[in-house]
């Protein structure tokens, strides 16, 4: 009996004292000192790696795990900047901690193709009070280069239906249009024209005009005929119109603007490459306009070939520029319009037609749509006649959008689509 009583003595013994060695070595374990990221990932794609991924959604959750639990009154925007590469501009994003991590989301869609940099400030600190080393991780988003805020797009990838927007034809507003190949296998399908009866009509155009700042990006081929082109419009000069000459010697935007009230006028965003500007026989609102007599003039860049045009109105400067392939064509400032013109005072794009002469209907394809009685009998330009100026060729890639997009947006959406 006092030997059973022994050893259980010991056994108690050595259990206390394996108890005390684990408590002693659990207050010997040390709290890390310092604060850093462990891994960052959007979803499943790994952004602290050695290379940067260029397929991240534009539409990413981003968590970002440490070495040790976040002090969540530390996880807040001022301590997480999120940059679009190109231009600086700063994308507002949430924050939310848990633990370990930090979740971070963009409050607005990512441009596509665009380079972004994700930098986490030493503001933000660990639950024991480590600061962080600020740290930046860079991404790209997935697919080709578009600038933001688009309020339409029509990809014609086998139907005509708006991507972004409602902006979609009915069925009955889909006249003898096809889906071929575009510019390149990366844009997919372009819708073609026949040049005699295609059409393709959308409903409520008048609110992708009705805006005080404006871009139409869309790429074209024109091919040959003996008639000019009228690639799009909405009621013509009472919304906008867009046409090439049979010849491509020149191209135009005409576009309605808002004088203010009920006032409204029209202008020719007018290009025909010939370098006059208001200091050499231009008009005198003309303050670019690309000198292409040497080169073979428009018809270089928009005859039988894939050509990538963007039009912009900036209310602010009230300048309006044309773009092909890129670069700057032609720019207009109403500004220096003659005192007392009415296009000196507008505020920005309208739409002013009045039925039954126009319709509210944006048309691919020809100056307006087929229930408008505009220009009706002239040849060139009834619907019903098989030689007005219908488009022939084929358009891809429209996006309409209520800003006007700058310069270096307009290049690198096209060195991306290209």
């Amino acid at each position: 009996m006092n030997h059973f009583m022994k050893r259980k003595k010991v056994f108690l013994s050595v259990i206390l004292v394996s108890a005390m060695f684990g408590v002693m070595l659990s207050s010997c374990k040390k709290e890390p000192t310092v604060f850093t990221l462990s891994t960052m990932v959007a979803g499943t794609i790994d952004l602290n790696g050695a290379t940067t991924s260029n397929v991240v959604p534009v539409k990413p959750v981003i968590v970002a795990t440490f070495n040790t639990d976040v002090d969540a009154a530390t996880a807040i925007p001022a301590n997480v900047t999120l940059l679009q590469d190109y231009d600086n501009s700063a994308i507002a994003v949430t924050v939310t901690a848990s633990g370990s991590t930090i979740t971070i989301t963009p409050a607005t869609d990512l441009g596509n193709g665009t380079l972004y940099k994700l930098t986490l400030l030493a503001g933000l600190k660990s639950a024991n009070a480590l600061a962080l080393t600020s740290v930046t991780r860079s991404f790209t988003t997935i697919g080709t280069f578009v600038p933001t805020g688009s309020v339409a797009f029509w990809s014609f990838e086998g139907n005509a239906n708006d991507v972004v927007g409602a902006y979609d034809p009915a069925a009955t507003g889909i006249v003898n249009i096809s889906y071929s190949a575009s510019r390149n296998a990366a844009a997919g399908s372009a819708a073609t024209f026949d040049g005699t009866t295609s059409i393709i009509e959308i409903p409520n155009g008048d609110k992708l005009i009705k805006t005080a700042d404006f871009t139409l990006s869309f790429w074209v081929k024109a091919v040959s005929q003996e008639k000019g082109h009228f690639v799009m419009g909405l009621a013509a000069f009472y919304g906008f119109q867009f046409e090439i000459a049979g010849d491509f010697s020149n191209c135009k935007l005409a576009g309605r603007y808002d004088v203010g009230g009920t006032k409204t006028t029209s202008e020719d965003l007018w290009f025909p490459g010939n370098g006059q500007t208001r200091d050499n026989g231009g008009w005198q609102g003309w303050i670019f306009n690309k000198d292409l007599t040497g080169s073979g003039g428009v018809a270089v860049l928009l005859k039988d070939k894939w050509a990538h045009v963007v039009c912009t109105y900036s209310s602010a400067t009230k300048v309006g520029t044309m773009y092909i392939n890129g670069e700057k064509m032609k720019a207009q400032d109403f500004n220096l319009w003659p005192e007392g013109d009415d296009k000196r005072s507008v505020t920005g794009m309208t739409y002013a037609g009045v039925a039954p002469e126009t319709v509210n209907e944006l048309a691919f394809g020809f100056i307006q749509s087929r229930a408008g009685t505009l220009w009706d009998t002239e040849a060139w330009g009834g619907y019903d006649f098989p030689g007005a100026n219908h488009f022939k060729g084929q358009l891809d890639d429209v996006r309409i959008f209520h800003k006007a997009i700058t310069e270096t947006e307009i290049r690198l959406m096209y060195n991306s689509e290209k």
